[in-house]
């Protein structure tokens, strides 16, 4: 069976985000830390190469195999910021809130912070958390 490429590291964070050569991207990033740190009361860690994570939790696939996995996490990627969101279809309503944004399966994609209403995005990543915390409970 084959082992996850995306990985937790020792990489630091701050190293990280300071490589990102667009000042609004990298503000942008520290301000998603920043929610993402106190919506999962966990300090940032890097995942793989160019994954900011936050909190971790056992996740089973449906082989049956378990992985360690970020509770929530963001990357700045060339055409969005990635931010990695469990139970997105059951926001449908703070969705609607947003502003400017797209959603994959378990990603929610944006340009910028001014994009989006940053109080209605706070609500999403505590969502997110409280879910996905709630989820392991059961």
């Amino acid at each position: 069976m084959a082992e996850p490429k995306t990985k937790l590291t020792a990489a630091s964070v701050d190293d990280f985000l300071d490589t990102i050569e667009n000042d609004q991207v990298r503000d942008d990033c520290r301000t998603i830390a920043g929610i993402m740190e106190k919506a999962a009361k966990a300090p940032p860690r890097m995942w793989g190469s160019s994954i900011v994570g936050f909190g971790t939790y056992r996740c089973t696939y449906a082989s049956g195999r378990e992985a360690e996995w970020m509770l929530t996490a963001f990357s700045p990627r060339k055409q969005n910021i990635t931010l990695y969101l469990g139970h997105l279809d059951q926001q449908r309503e703070l969705l609607k809130k947003l502003g400017t944004h797209s959603c994959g399966k378990g990603c929610l994609y944006i340009k910028r912070l001014s994009d989006v209403h940053v109080p209605t995005l706070t609500k999403l990543v505590k969502s997110s958390v409280a879910q996905t915390r709630k989820s392991q409970r059961s």
